[in-house]
């Protein structure tokens, strides 16, 4: 039990895919303008991310292990990673349009947000059973809705701030990130 609570703190925290990794980057910075947007994404990130894991594990080792198709595996968890991208876009779309106009482009990019497929493929190489790959998954989805939420309320706390001109935008935003990232590594000391 301790292993799988494990898995979940460093998926979040300890190896936080966006600012440990660098994984998801574009999306991260790109929505991050919003709070109601960047908790948006966070949430289909998570249903992705968590359903992605699943089904990558269930074929990975019903499939293609067992087939000698491993080397298929990147081609495989894109089209399962698209189709379930497609799943939350039509939901949106039906259940709350003005979410799925404030997300924009950036919800079609979860189909090729390097975060998503680099969790399945980590949860391969790693060697994590199922529920393993599913605590992975979420944990990991959990820690990129955190820094992209995070970062939203930092965005918004900088924009009511008397900036100097060479730093606002983009710089300030990345610097902002810079911050985070250095923060988190507090949390590579944890230990079970």
């Amino acid at each position: 039990m301790t292993n799988l609570i494990l898995i979940i703190i460093t998926g979040a925290l300890i190896n936080n895919v966006v600012l440990n990794q660098f994984l998801g980057i574009c999306s991260f910075l790109g929505v991050s303008r919003d709070m109601k947007a960047s908790a948006s994404l966070g949430g289909a990130v998570i249903f992705v991310m968590t359903i992605a894991s699943a089904v990558a594990s269930l074929l990975y080792n019903f499939v293609l292990e067992p087939l000698g198709m491993d080397f298929m595996k990147t081609i495989v968890f894109i089209l399962v990673i698209a189709a379930l991208v497609q799943i939350v876009e039509m939901f949106l779309k039906k259940t709350s349009p003005s979410v799925y106009k404030a997300l924009g482009i950036y919800l079609p990019l979860i189909t090729t947000n390097c975060a998503v497929l680099g969790v399945a493929l980590t949860n391969v190489q790693d060697g994590y059973n199922f529920i393993e790959s599913v605590l992975s998954g979420f944990g990991t989805a959990v820690g990129f809705t955190l820094a992209i939420v995070l970062l939203a309320s930092i965005r918004s706390r900088i924009r009511e701030e008397d900036i100097p001109e060479p730093l606002r935008g983009a710089p300030i935003v990345l610097i902002a990130a810079a911050l985070m990232s250095i923060a988190f590594m507090g949390f590579s000391g944890l230990s079970f």
